[in-house]
């Protein structure tokens, strides 16, 4: 099984996403797959012009000259293809959205209804990736993903591939954060991830009870939220006083 996950961070190896993103493909590698971490923020993926090129003129092929070409041979390598990102105002950050309007020409232009009775793209030719999403958020409630789980699920449908496994992590700065008092929750969150990891290349999916454990929170939302004031009020203070 190969896995590839593309990370939309712009903080890069730096970011609370990758330490999720690393963690979990520790424990695919684990468990036997072949894995890639690509950090899309290193890559020029210029935004979609909506020329229609891709459907018309040059099937599958975007006419836009960028780093996107090797990325979509990248992604089209993959059995499973994972969309990791920070979220930003409830969605995916700028640089994931640009590399999913660019995964465009990979869809069938066709429409056609679905069984559900709503209107999709055909299913188009070739191998295309399963579809997995990683995200991390400032805010510590899980309830912050509604809108990515729904997106989740639509641009699985869109691109005719099944969803295969859902990573979010509220209160995601604590796994960045440098505290030794944090650093056993961080350890023991690594270690989960890792499993979900291992299972699904092992089982194909994410256990139920691991994917129960993944959901509940590093730290009680309110002494999160406290730290993280403070840290600003640490950092507006240095501004003020420079």
């Amino acid at each position: 099984m190969k896995i590839i996950v593309f990370n939309s961070s712009p903080k890069l190896a730096k970011s609370n996403t990758q330490v999720i993103v690393d963690a979990f493909l520790e424990g695919a590698r684990g468990a036997g797959a072949d894995t890639e971490s690509v950090m899309l923020a290193k890559f020029k993926i210029k935004p979609c012009t909506g020329c229609l090129s891709c459907w018309v003129k040059t099937p599958g092929r975007c006419a836009i000259k960028d780093d996107m070409a090797e990325l979509r041979e990248k992604y089209l390598g993959a059995d499973v293809a994972a969309f990791a990102t920070p979220l930003y105002v409830d969605n995916v950050s700028g640089i994931m959205k640009n590399f999913m309007d660019r995964l465009l020409p990979l869809v069938d232009p066709h429409f056609e209804m679905k069984p559900d009775g709503v209107t999709g793209h055909r299913d188009a030719d070739g191998h295309r990736p399963a579809l997995g999403l990683i995200s991390n958020s400032g805010f510590p409630e899980q309830s912050q993903f509604a809108v990515l789980r729904v997106l989740a699920g639509r641009m699985a449908r869109n691109m005719n591939v099944s969803l295969a496994f859902e990573i979010y992590r509220g209160g995601g700065g604590i796994l960045t954060m440098q505290n030794a008092m944090l650093a056993p929750i961080v350890d023991g969150y690594k270690a989960l991830v890792a499993q979900a990891g291992r299972e699904f290349v092992q089982l194909g999916a994410i256990s139920e009870p691991t994917r129960q454990k993944l959901e509940q929170p590093l730290a009680p939302p309110q002494i999160y939220i406290d730290n993280v004031n403070r840290m600003w009020d640490k950092l507006i203070a240095k501004r003020e006083n420079a």
